[in-house]
């Protein structure tokens, strides 16, 4: 599938401006997305702490790929309304102390490896420079909110 760009992302992620941390969708299909940032070396990114990007800000860069991947698979349908949901995490090992130390760009995987009813669980990996970041799996669930 085609390459996205941040300014594509916004059409599949609530996020906006710095909080947007994922800058080019590389490659996705039915079951798998794989993403790459370099926002985890921006001095403006609304995770950090003071002058640190804790490794376990990883998490979120997991659930915008993953919340883009359930975006593209289900563009079809409205999502007004439509909230998603982190609602469990499972084996998440990290493997560096800051995301800001890694030089390299992060590349983030993720691999839907069930879906239900409005919701999903998904294996994710982030690399930067081919040294592990973060593995893990994620249940996603979506629930529509009315204002």
């Amino acid at each position: 599938m085609p390459q996205l760009t941040q300014e594509e992302l916004s059409a599949f992620l609530p996020h906006a401006g710095a909080m947007r941390l994922i800058d080019r969708v590389e490659s996705w299909d039915a079951t798998t997305i794989r993403c790459r940032t370099r926002s985890h070396h921006d001095s403006a990114n609304p995770l950090r702490q003071g002058t640190r990007l804790e490794a376990v800000t990883g998490l979120e860069y997991a659930a915008q790929a993953m919340g883009v991947h359930v975006g593209l698979l289900n563009r079809t349908q409205s999502t007004d309304g439509l909230i998603g949901y982190v609602g469990g995490l499972r084996d998440v090992v990290i493997g560096v102390d800051r995301l800001d130390e890694c030089p390299a760009e992060l590349t983030i995987e993720a691999t839907r490896l069930l879906e239900g009813d409005h919701s999903f669980m998904y294996q994710f990996a982030i690399s930067s420079g081919g040294q592990d970041v973060m593995t893990g799996r994620a249940s996603i669930f979506l629930k529509y909110v009315y204002s």
